[in-house]
Order: C-alpha cells, then structure tokens, then sequence
C-alpha cells in the first residue's frame, strides 16, 4: 500500500472549515470590530448611507401602496370601478377623471359607512401627485375595501401621458 500524504497530523490539508486547534486568524467578529475602532469615519459613513437607503425605500413603498399605472387606471374605469379626487374643489372643477367623485380626504376616514357598495368593487382614489392617494387607498383597505387602489403619480402622471380630463360634474353627487 502506498502511504496517505494526508495519513500524518501535519501533513493534512486544512481549509477554512476544518483549522486546526491553534489557527492564529481572529474571528470575522473581532476583525469587524478592530476595523470599526480603526476607521470610525468610514463606518459611520457606511452606517449613515444604509440608514438614508432604507429611509428611502420605506417611503417609497408607502407611496406605491396599491398604486396603478394610467394605464391600467383606464382598465380599471372600464370595468365600472368607482373613481374619487381627493382634491380640492376648485381643482376638481378645473379637471378631473371622467366619473370621478370628489371626496374630501377628511370624508375618507367615513367612508366605510358612506360607500358600503362599493367595499367589493374596484375603487381608484387620486389626487395631484399620488402620495395622498397612497394615503388614502391604504385608509380604504383598512376600512375593507379589497380593491381599493392609488393612481400612480396622481393626476400629473395623467396629464404627462396625455390623456383626457373632464370638466362635467358627475350625475350623482352623492357617492
């Protein structure tokens, strides 16, 4: 039999999984911590820049709760989805989504018992530039309603693509 290279105690090949008893490298731990001593400013900067990312990130996902593209808001109209602008009255009046409903956004907070018909039915709410109406579909959803949705950049990512306003008041006002 021809001898193992491996067979004696310092002839094994060790790798990072199998040291042996008197490995003389720190633990990862005690290196990250012996560099975070030695370059403070550098730490903190990279601490500070994960804070700003995730800052960042959460208001950007509270902004895109439910939201829907123009596009898809179309789809949604064309289905019978019940549209309100939560804008103010003189914007409502100067421009609006065809069959939108004004609603003032402190109406809002009562809309689970003023549009119980609708608690199963598509409902897009907007408003100028999205962030209320993000607001506003997380409120419905919170009051049951399962499809409630947000335009997506509100009314100026409307009017960016192109796309038609009306100036009509709806035929019922009462919603």
């Amino acid at each position: 039999r021809p001898p193992r290279p491996w067979a004696g105690p310092r002839s094994r090949p060790w790798n990072r999984y199998n040291r042996g008893p008197l490995a003389r490298t720190p633990p990862s731990m005690e290196r990250l911590i012996e560099y975070a001593g030695n370059h403070p400013w550098l730490v903190s900067a990279a601490v500070l820049a994960a804070v700003l990312v995730l800052v960042f990130e959460m208001r950007l996902r509270q902004n895109d709760f439910a939201a829907v593209s123009p596009q898809d808001a179309i789809r949604l109209m064309n289905q019978g989805a019940l549209v309100l602008d939560l804008r103010r009255e003189d914007a409502y009046a100067q421009g609006h989504l065809g069959g939108a409903r004004r609603m003032d956004s402190a109406e809002i907070l009562k809309a689970g018992d003023t549009l119980k018909k609708y608690k199963e039915k598509p409902l897009l709410v907007y408003c100028d530039s999205g962030s209320l109406g993000a607001s506003a579909a997380r409120i419905l959803a919170g009051q049951g309603f399962t499809k409630a949705v947000n335009l997506r950049g509100g009314l100026e990512s409307w009017k960016a693509e192109g796309l038609p306003l009306s100036k009509e008041a709806p035929k019922d006002k009462r919603a």
